[in-house]
């Protein structure tokens, strides 16, 4: 366990030196970019919509919408290219496809953490936002992002790697993806029966965990953590599924 750890870690270090270089602070703009993306829309919100929608400030809505939905649209899009990337890697006997996969995702991780930080704090600061009511849920539900998001961007990977037209769709898809994510809707302002076929997509049931978490009791959340972590699996294991043998098929081509 500890060799797959070091060469994880080495992976990342490599990994962030080939995108933001040895010198400057470079590798601030993993967290730089999500910032820019997550407070661009929370300015342009406040200029076009009131200050609360449903009860509920427009910035806290945004930061546990926006946040999470970049986390997934960033995972899938840095494993896209993943295996392509790191082919000569794949010479060394102890690196394998998961190794790549779990570095490139841990980092998009870690910078989107570190990003969902930042802006809370300067919520606070403004008094947009409160501390979180449930910090174990909150942190339970960031973690369910991640794990869902690192299922499908193995499952998107997999694709475009065996259909070379799903890797021109994908864009096509992550974008089809924002009005099932719940990012930008609270899932209580929802009918009931519209609000069922939602939960059965396992990303707004991640992102109400994070809401619950931040705004608790006082904002009804509606959510499945249980279905999320079993969807979340399963994609996890149908994502490796579908990269088993992707190191030939990418040197084939």
């Amino acid at each position: 366990m500890s060799r797959h750890f070091r060469i994880i870690g080495a992976l990342l270090m490599r990994e962030m030196t080939t995108r933001y270089g040895r010198e400057g602070l470079g590798f601030l703009w993993v967290v730089g970019e999500p910032l820019l993306f997550c407070f661009g829309v929370i300015i342009m919100w406040t200029l076009i919509k009131p200050a609360y929608e449903h009860g509920i400030r427009l910035g806290p809505l945004v930061m546990t919408g926006y946040m999470s939905l970049l986390m997934y649209r960033h995972m899938i899009s840095i494993s896209l290219g993943a295996i392509q990337g790191n082919i000569g890697l794949m010479h060394h006997r102890q690196i394998g496809i998961m190794h790549i996969f779990l570095a490139r995702n841990l980092m998009e991780f870690a910078g989107g953490t570190a990003a969902f930080a930042v802006v809370y704090i300067v919520l606070f600061a403004m008094g947009q936002v409160e501390l979180p009511a449930n910090w174990l849920l909150l942190y339970a539900g960031w973690i369910m992002v991640g794990f869902t998001g690192l299922g499908a961007a193995l499952i998107f990977a997999g694709l475009a790697i065996r259909f070379e037209l799903m890797e021109r769709l994908v864009p096509v898809l992550t974008y089809a993806m924002i009005p099932l994510s719940g990012a930008f809707f609270m899932l209580a302002w929802i009918p009931q029966q519209y609000r069922y076929l939602l939960l059965l997509v396992p990303f707004p049931n991640a992102i109400e965990m994070v809401r619950d978490g931040v705004f608790g009791e006082f904002v009804p959340t509606y959510y499945h953590a249980d279905y999320a972590l079993l969807s979340g699996a399963v994609m996890l294991f149908t994502g490796m599924i579908l990269l088993s043998g992707a190191k030939n098929r990418v040197a084939i081509e």
